[in-house]
């Protein structure tokens, strides 16, 4: 007995001591200690400019304004960073099948900051606001919803009509709505004198709460989160705009522990915020494209009509210099005319790389060739290579201006150069038609629907925006029928087929993309880069930023060993 005792013990131990071990072995990949975002925290950021009327309906030319009314108001849609639409303040929407009917419902339990329901009739009111000579939106909009029958079916259901199919119609309902139980008695003409545009009440992510004012001007505003928010609340508790009149004066603040973020890092203090260890820096592709404009359809320089002789042009052109030296890096080569990033964007276009070589064979395949008798300028029938580049007479377009020429004159092309105001380019020269080649900016913010119908369609080619005068009736095609389409995978196979035709034919040629740097101090966790159709598109996640983190349990499950 005293023998199978010991036994006995010596088993019994022998378990306890392997069962401790396999604990042991198991415990840390069992459970961790992981960080949450929490509620909490106050986030201030250095804007550039100064406030003028925190209203939707006039903030169109104020990035200042944009920004606040950005975490303010709310649309019906809006879009994710792929320019794709999403519900905002409508919970769905649909389209009837011929393209011309939209219907919008609401979410029921958006609320007014001030706790009043959201109705289709705040939806109508700033609809007729937005059309009024009070607001500050660009009149082709004012036009497009003047020509909208506007009908409520109920207190949370809106319906559009429009007058033909119009797939890019989604990109004008992201308007932030205004308040009518609280506009309704401002007439139009007192709108930009209204108090509310200082005490303004939204649906948004965020409330207003105060203004800063200093020595009688307003140098901040104050937010706080709107514990009402019909989407999930956000998690930073207040958001503080602090005002500053340049990026060096907001990173000055930033370093003197003023503010947490600078809404936009310019070239001159790039470098300097880039030096900051505990600044996070982002940069995205801002809306705009800058080419140069080839005219197609100028008698006096009929040799820009050859696809070849453009695209020596191109490949004359040494694009990454003009994006590394002259920008600082702060642009991204364009390939074609629908920004990166976009849904509609083609990733497998043709990219055409700096090649001076391959260019002077181009020319010199075409007929193009230096004279014997001398000279450095290539002719063909006694023809030369040589035109006009007008260009914005401002420091940074003349730089590029004069790379090109320089790239150009390597392969015997003469370009001379006429700087002109960048107004007087537009009017005088791209709106006539009169002009042979310009260097110039398309911009199309606030436009994530990726439609170039205006820029490229040869219906456009006379008193449009298609100041190329390209004349290419399957691009045409193309566009007309993605623009008049809903599908979102059809309209995608459109544009590729439209970028690819454009790839061949370059009736102008693109330069590159310029990017947007902004500033966030890398305490602050959550914030996301997207492509932006609006500057104050970066603060489009900001409901997922956070400050404040808590420490949660996460059970894992331990491999079982094999047999």
């Amino acid at each position: 007995m005293k023998k199978l005792r010991w036994q006995i013990l010596v088993v019994a131990v022998t378990l306890v001591i392997v069962a401790l071990l396999l604990l042991s072995q198991q415990q840390p990949g069992m459970i961790s200690i992981l960080p949450q975002a929490a509620p909490g925290g106050i986030y201030t950021e250095a804007l550039i400019g100064s406030i003028g009327r925190l209203n939707p309906a006039l903030d169109w030319n104020n990035s200042v304004d944009r920004d606040i009314d950005r975490l303010i108001f709310s649309g019906l849609m809006k879009f994710d960073g792929q320019g794709l639409p999403q519900p905002d303040l409508a919970d769905s929407w649909g389209e009837s099948a011929d393209g011309m009917t939209y219907n919008f419902s609401i979410r029921s339990n958006a609320k007014w900051h001030d706790g009043q329901p959201v109705t289709s009739d705040d939806v109508l009111f700033t609809i007729e606001t937005i059309k009024s000579a009070g607001s500050l939106f660009p009149q082709d909009i004012k036009d497009l919803w003047s020509q909208i029958e506007v009908r409520k079916l109920n207190d949370l259901t809106l319906q559009f009509i429009l007058p033909e199919p119009f797939a890019p119609f989604l990109d004008y309902t992201t308007f932030g709505i205004l308040p009518k139980h609280l506009l309704e008695n401002t007439p139009a003409d007192q709108l930009a004198a209204a108090e509310f545009n200082l005490k303004p009440v939204g649906t948004g992510p965020y409330k207003f709460d105060s203004l800063i004012v200093d020595n009688g001007q307003i140098t901040g505003i104050t937010l706080k989160v709107n514990e009402d928010y019909y989407l999930p609340r956000a998690f930073i508790e207040q958001v503080v705009f602090r005002f500053y009149p340049t990026s060096a004066s907001a990173l000055d603040a930033y370093n003197s522990g003023e503010v947490l973020g600078i809404s936009h890092i310019t070239e001159d203090v790039l470098q300097a915020a880039l030096t900051e260890p505990t600044l996070s820096i982002y940069t995205s592709r801002l809306p705009q494209l800058s080419l140069v404009f080839l005219n197609n359809n100028n008698t006096a320089v009929p040799f820009l009509q050859n696809a070849n002789v453009r695209r020596a042009l191109l490949l004359a052109t040494n694009r990454n210099v003009i994006a590394s030296k002259i920008l600082k890096g702060q642009a991204i080569i364009a390939d074609g005319p629908i920004l990166p990033g976009s849904w509609a964007y083609y990733n497998e276009i043709e990219r055409v790389e700096y090649d001076p070589d391959a260019a002077a064979a181009l020319l010199k395949q075409e007929g193009y060739v230096i004279p014997a008798g001398g000279g450095d300028v290539r002719a063909k029938d006694g023809q030369f290579l040589t035109f006009t580049l007008t260009h914005p007479d401002d420091e940074l377009h003349t730089k590029i201006a004069q790379a090109i020429q320089a790239n150009w004159a390597l392969v015997g092309v003469k370009v001379d150069l006429q700087a002109v105001s960048y107004d007087s380019l537009v009017k005088d020269f791209l709106t006539t038609r009169n002009y042979q080649a310009a260097l110039a900016d398309l911009n199309t913010a606030r436009t994530p629907d990726p439609d170039p119908y205006l820029f490229w369609h040869q219906a456009e080619a006379t008193g449009g925006q298609n100041y190329s005068q390209w004349d290419n009736r399957t691009a045409s095609e193309y566009l007309e029928t993605a623009r008049t389409t809903a599908d979102f995978t059809d309209r995608a196979r459109l544009y590729r087929n439209f970028q690819v035709i454009f790839s061949k034919e370059l009736p102008s040629l693109p330069l590159y993309y310029p990017v947007y740097t902004y500033a966030v101090d890398s305490q602050v966790q959550g914030v996301q880069v997207a492509p932006l159709y609006d500057t104050s598109d970066r603060l489009a996640l900001i409901s997922e930023w956070y400050l404040v983190t808590r420490r949660a349990l996460e059970q894992t499950a331990v491999p079982t060993a094999g047999p």
